[in-house]
C-alpha cells in the first residue's frame, strides 16, 4: 500500500521567506551605513578604509536584497555575513554588528528549515485539506 502524496502547499511559503532574507539585509545596510555616524567617535574607525569598506558592503547588502529570489540568494547573503567580519580588519567596533546579525541569520535558517520540514511533511495550514 503506498502512501498518499503531500499536498503542495497553496502558495510557495519559500518566496515569503527570501522576502524576510531581502528584508533582514536591507535592515543590515541601513544598521552599516548608521554605525558610520558614530564612527568619529571612535578613534581608530574613521579611516577612508573603514568608511569605504563600510559603504562597499552596505551597498552590496542593497544589491543583495533584490537577488534573493535567485537561488543563490541565500549564498549571496552569508558571504555577506562573513564581509561584516572582513570589516572589522578596518573597522573594530563592526565586531558587535556582526555578532548581532549572525544570530539574526541563525534564526532565520532555523525558520527556513522548519518551514521546508513541515512543508515534507505536509503540515503548513496551506497544506490540510
Amino acid at each position: 500500500m503506498s502512501t498518499p502524496a503531500v499536498p503542495p502547499p497553496a502558495t510557495d511559503p519559500m518566496k515569503g521567506i527570501r522576502g524576510v532574507f531581502a528584508m533582514t539585509l536591507i535592515l543590515e545596510a541601513i544598521v552599516v551605513l548608521l554605525a558610520m555616524l558614530v564612527l568619529p567617535k571612535f578613534g581608530e574607525g574613521a579611516t577612508t578604509a573603514g568608511v569605504v569598506s563600510m559603504t562597499t558592503l552596505a551597498v552590496l547588502m542593497i544589491v543583495g536584497s533584490g537577488l534573493q529570489r535567485r537561488s543563490w540568494g541565500l549564498a549571496y547573503a552569508l558571504v555577506l555575513q562573513l564581509g561584516v567580519f572582513a570589516c572589522i580588519t578596518f573597522v573594530p567596533a563592526m565586531w558587535a554588528i556582526g555578532i548581532i546579525f549572525v544570530m539574526v541569520w541563525g534564526g532565520l535558517l532555523l525558520l527556513r528549515r522548519d518551514v521546508a520540514r513541515k512543508m515534507a511533511r505536509g503540515q503548513l495550514p496551506s497544506q490540510q485539506r
